[in-house]
């Protein structure tokens, strides 16, 4: 069950009510499951780390459980909804956010995740990732996504490190033809503002052309608006804002966004298909499009 903030606080800015509600959901599930989940405290947990104001202790079992890399996949039951590759990069990804940003000091725990998450990486180059549709959901990702954010991952932990990995995987998600938005994102995740690659060009302008009339942006051009989507775009699009062409594009996504938020500070959760009731993909969608507010408002 979900456990909304109860509207005491006075904060009215979109990202304080998002992250009013975070506060209550990351530290709740561990506590009440008794186990970590990637939608709390992977992908959310991120989202926190990243927020000012959030104290140290809040987090604190999060970022001890996520400085202990070799007990990660001794959660959960077997089967086809945990995917362990996938749970690794959440993981890994939040363990980076939070050294980033000074919650934890464990560069070692970081170099064994990424070290990890790099034993995963298939020999085209890409990220195997559970995806039961064929467009990437917040708590699931999907190849594409995967494999831009396992480079990102990379990045932090130390280019030189995973240089091989980082020129594999880059090359894997250049190639392959883009067909939605949230595979335009991932490549526009991976692009450098001040070198363009053809890859990039034809990303942008995919994404341009996707936008919808109220800003937002959903799995496929003409698609509804959907939270997750705009979130991802706006993350991958944040570096670009002095764009003559996606710098406007991109007020209205944040706008679009914002619009969507619900009362608690939450976001409805992106599933696929559309219209779908899942916690996991509610907490995600939380912290994608908490996130994206964060670094848009920030790149500004």
């Amino acid at each position: 069950m979900v456990l909304a903030w109860d509207g005491s606080s006075k904060a009215d800015e979109p990202v304080d009510r998002a992250v009013a509600f975070l506060r209550v959901e990351v530290p709740a599930w561990p506590r009440d499951n008794h186990c970590f989940s990637c939608h709390n405290n992977g992908d959310s947990a991120r989202a926190l780390y990243r927020a000012r104001g959030v104290e140290r202790a809040l987090l604190a079992e999060t970022t001890r459980w996520l400085e202990t890399p070799r007990s990660w996949d001794a959660q959960g039951e077997e089967g086809p909804s945990n995917d362990k590759k996938l749970a690794r990069l959440q993981f890994a990804l939040a363990l980076a956010t939070a050294v980033q940003t000074g919650s934890s000091s464990s560069r070692d725990a970081l170099h064994e995740a990424a070290d990890r998450v790099e034993r995963d990486m298939a020999a085209d180059g890409s990220w195997p990732s559970f995806e039961s549709s064929t467009v990437a959901s917040p708590a699931t990702y999907g190849k594409r996504l995967a494999t831009a954010l396992a480079i990102r991952l990379f990045e932090t932990d130390g280019a030189k490190r995973h240089e091989r990995a980082i020129a594999s995987a880059q090359k894997w998600l250049r190639q392959q033809a883009i067909e939605n938005v949230i595979e335009a994102a991932a490549v526009m995740l991976i692009e450098d503002k001040n070198q363009r690659t053809d890859a990039g060009r034809k990303a942008l302008a995919l994404l341009l052309r996707a936008q919808s009339k109220s800003g937002g942006w959903g799995p496929y051009p003409n698609a509804p608006t959907e939270a997750f989507d705009t979130a991802i775009v706006l993350i991958a699009l944040a570096p670009f804002q002095s764009d003559v062409e996606a710098g406007p594009a991109l007020k209205r996504g944040r706008s679009a966004l914002v619009a969507m938020q619900n009362p608690d500070g939450s976001f409805p959760g992106s599933t696929r298909p559309p219209g779908g009731e899942s916690y996991a993909q509610r907490l995600s969608t939380t912290g994608w499009a908490t996130l994206a507010l964060i670094v848009f408002d920030r790149a500004n």
